[in-house]
């Protein structure tokens, strides 16, 4: 049996293992969530109740998903969800952003500090538990590659495996969709993805999400290229595409 296969199948098994921070200031909704993460085999969960105890455990705890709830007492979530990102050692932990605001302003404003996705309350412990599988299932799949590969573009220089993003020879922080969103696209340089086609490939084909989130995360990754944003070509009406050399 091949070394990636066993690699992969030894991450299977190890579903649950992964190491969970909840983030929330109300203890019923933060006990709820421990319990039915532990019910379903994810007995590595710590809690916090503010942002600044947050920011500190991700430091010290290194978990490997955040549950961050957006109203906490002082740092607010979508001021820790900045920092995490600002942060090398954090910058990749995928982050869930739980709240009561449902509002698509609301998801916008999350998915731009870098949120990876977003449930708003109440939320069915269920779907919770399946959005958490589903953003392992991804981190996992992506480090189960090669480490040696290794996919350049001009100045761009991206490895799945190690999860490093360099441009024009210096480190490139990105969030996990961010990542995932570049690499897409320099895939396949001159191919045309559509909206949706990005949803699908990058979250999942039932991920509920506006175009403009989609829209809101372009936004934010030419920023972070600087004078390469051009490299990303907006195709009227259509979608997004990675320019051809």
């Amino acid at each position: 049996m091949p070394d990636y296969v066993i690699r992969q199948k030894i991450k299977e098994v190890n579903m649950g293992k992964e190491k969970i921070l909840i983030v929330e200031d109300e203890e019923a909704i933060q006990e709820l969530i421990r319990y039915n993460l532990n019910k379903e085999g994810f007995d590595r969960v710590r809690c916090c109740d503010s942002g600044e105890t947050a920011l500190a455990a991700a430091q010290e705890f290194a978990p490997d998903l955040i549950l961050l709830d957006l109203m906490l007492p002082g740092i607010d979530g979508l001021t820790v969800c900045r920092k995490l990102r600002s942060e090398p050692r954090t910058s990749a932990i995928p982050i869930i952003m739980l709240t009561a605001k449902s509002e698509e302003s609301d998801i916008v404003i999350g998915l731009e500090m870098g949120a990876d996705d977003y449930l708003p309350k109440p939320f069915s412990p269920k779907v919770l538990i399946a959005r958490i599988r589903s953003v392992l299932r991804r981190v996992n799949h992506l480090e189960s590659e090669a480490a040696g590969t290794t996919l350049k573009r001009g100045p761009l220089s991206m490895n799945r495996g190690t999860r490093e993003a360099l441009l024009d020879g210096k480190p490139l922080v990105l969030t996990f969709s961010e990542f995932e969103i570049l690499y897409l696209l320099a895939r396949r340089p001159g191919w045309v993805y559509t909206r949706g086609q990005i949803v699908n490939e990058v979250k999942g084909d039932d991920y509920p999400v506006t175009e403009r989130a989609i829209d809101v995360q372009m936004v934010s990754l030419r920023r972070k290229l600087g004078e390469y944003g051009s490299l990303i070509e907006t195709v009227r009406g259509v979608g997004y595409r990675f320019v051809q050399e």
